[in-house]
């Protein structure tokens, strides 16, 4: 099992991953949702860019996405931000996830977050915030998992810390 980054992945199994992915599911916002491949491809580069710092949207931080890859099978995506704002900071934290929904209740959210933490503390990030929707208690076990605690709450959402 392998984090690639979308921008090293093999772009076509990555667009069909991401076409199984809803518009907005459990927080995770597929922002490529309705894409046909070529907007897909420019996305592709948008990333690549946004992984340097590079061209970045008002209020975006740099980010790395990558594909994870299970024997050549594309499962999930996990974003990487390698810093916070202070929105990021309130709210989705250093790392959004999504698994395509044939390989969910597997193990591969809890593999391949503990892989996207091994990646967040080579960027020297050592405490990682995230979030997550009080009605996913699926992804809050995939977190602590991984050693999440709940720092906090609101009505919808706990706020979760993992500790290098």
């Amino acid at each position: 099992m392998e984090l690639i980054r979308v921008q090293d992945s093999d772009y076509r199994k990555t667009y069909e991953l991401y076409m199984t992915f809803p518009e907005n599911e459990n927080g995770y916002i597929n922002n490529v949702y309705g894409y046909d491949y070529d907007q897909f491809l420019g996305w592709i580069e948008k990333k690549r860019n946004w992984s340097m710092g590079k061209d970045l949207p008002e209020g975006f931080v740099p980010d790395t996405t990558y594909v994870l890859s299970d024997e050549g099978n594309y499962v999930g995506v996990f974003n990487l931000r390698h810093y916070l704002n202070d929105f990021l900071r309130e709210g989705p934290g250093h790392i959004g996830y999504c698994m395509s929904p044939k390989y969910r209740n597997k193990g591969y959210a809890t593999k391949g977050l503990a892989m996207a933490l091994a990646k967040a503390r080579q960027m020297s990030i050592h405490e990682v915030y995230m979030s997550v929707n009080k009605d996913n208690p699926a992804s809050l076990r995939v977190q602590q998992k991984n050693g999440a605690y709940i720092h906090h709450e609101d009505d919808k959402q706990y706020f979760t810390r993992i500790k290098e």
